[in-house]
């Protein structure tokens, strides 16, 4: 209990620095007079170095056979290299050290969730359970970050930054490592992983869900201001929303089981659906506020049962390398995309219309689920799987 307590406490801080990045970059971006469109290219490098780094990392953390160290590795890199980046004010150099500072960034919250996964099932252990508290660290760090940051002003991001990393740092050190697999990785095995067709269609599948919402993760700041709020009120909005998303991990022990995952996916998609729909008839902070209920009932079904549905598809060696090639599509490919589309979007039109877009993206998305669904129960697993619930209701 001791240590799954130190691993909590790490998630805890990882998140509440991953916050601050992800609430309040496009603000400071603003502030140091960047454009739409020069805030778009910003927001979709961090992306950029995710695709890359993520699955680097997941891979060597199952060749090494230990999350945690290589997770450390990563954190110090966050802490030096934010140093650099936030001191600079040229739009080019701080998109060159923003993709070397990510690189090191991006994999954390990923390798944190695996390390996670792994203790939870070597200890008999609810992985939500362990998981909410990343989502209470998030949603405590953006309330309070967000008056911190209204009351001393957004060039001191950094500092605030840095503090919650150092904590992270420090039970990180004392947080437990995932036991060995009973098999070593291998970079032939690793490859082979692009071949498979369970494992490909799903994460094409992920990309048309996850957009959306990584597009909301770059511009929701930017949308509250548009509306009026200021940063106190964009610091309540992550608070409400990942608030709800802990509530939702905390009760997985519950509801988790009770549904294939494949289901709880297609209902997350519905409600991401229902949210852009809100968002595009808001007409205040206040209408945000009361939309962003709906974060945690989304992101929380959809992110738990699909990080832990992928381990189905992967070989048990090859299962941080799965549960970061998830991440790197889900926070990669699909904020890369999202942020480019997001800036022309906002220059070209407005906000309203970029909610449309995702709208109906979520509405492809959620196509996109049902197909899916159908293929993998027609493949082998699929039918394995149908199998054994079929023998056990006749039991």
């Amino acid at each position: 209990m001791q240590a799954t307590w130190k691993l909590k406490g790490m998630l805890f801080f990882i998140h509440s620095a991953m916050t601050i990045l992800v609430s309040y970059l496009p603000v400071y971006f603003q502030h140091l007079g960047l454009t739409g469109s020069q805030i778009g290219i910003l927001l979709a490098v961090g992306p950029l170095a995710a695709i890359m780094s993520q699955p680097f990392w997941g891979f060597m953390s199952d060749k090494w056979q230990t999350v945690k160290r290589v997770l450390l590795s990563c954190l110090i890199g966050g802490l030096i290299t934010g140093f650099v980046v936030f001191q600079m004010t040229a739009f080019l150099w701080i998109m060159l050290l923003l993709f070397i500072f990510f690189a090191f960034m991006a994999p954390a919250g990923g390798l944190g969730d695996s390390l996670a996964q792994k203790v939870s099932q070597q200890r008999g252990v609810s992985f939500g359970s362990i998981r909410m508290w990343g989502s209470l660290g998030f949603g405590t760090s953006s309330l309070l970050s967000g008056f911190l940051l209204a009351r001393f002003g957004i060039e001191n991001i950094y500092y605030l930054y840095a503090f919650l990393l150092i904590i992270a740092i420090f039970f990180c050190t004392r947080a437990p490592d995932s036991e060995p697999a009973r098999k070593k990785a291998s970079l032939k095995s690793a490859l082979k992983l692009g071949a498979n067709p369970l494992l490909g269609f799903f994460l094409l599948m992920i990309f048309f869900i996850s957009l959306t919402h990584r597009v909301n993760d770059s511009f929701l700041g930017l949308y509250i201001v548009e509306l009026g709020g200021s940063e106190s009120i964009i610091g309540t909005a992550w608070f409400i929303g990942v608030i709800t998303e802990a509530v939702v991990f905390g009760m997985s022990a519950y509801w988790l089981r009770r549904f294939h995952p494949l289901t709880f996916i297609s209902i997350a998609a519905f409600i991401y659906v229902i949210r852009w729909l809100l968002m595009v008839l808001a007409n205040s902070p206040a209408d945000v506020l009361f939309i962003q209920v709906l974060h945690g009932l989304a992101f929380g079904l959809f992110y738990l049962t699909a990080f832990q549905f992928i381990a189905r598809l992967v070989p048990e060696e090859l299962e941080s390398t799965g549960h970061l090639l998830f991440i790197s599509v889900f926070f990669g490919v699909s904020g890369v995309i999202g942020s480019l589309a997001g800036g022309v979007i906002i220059d070209s039109f407005d906000f309203r219309t970029l909610y449309q877009a995702m709208f109906y993206f979520a509405i492809a998305g959620l196509g996109a689920s049902f197909i899916y669904r159908r293929f993998y129960f027609r493949s082998d697993q699929g039918k394995k799987e149908l199998k054994k619930i079929a023998d056990g209701l006749e039991q």
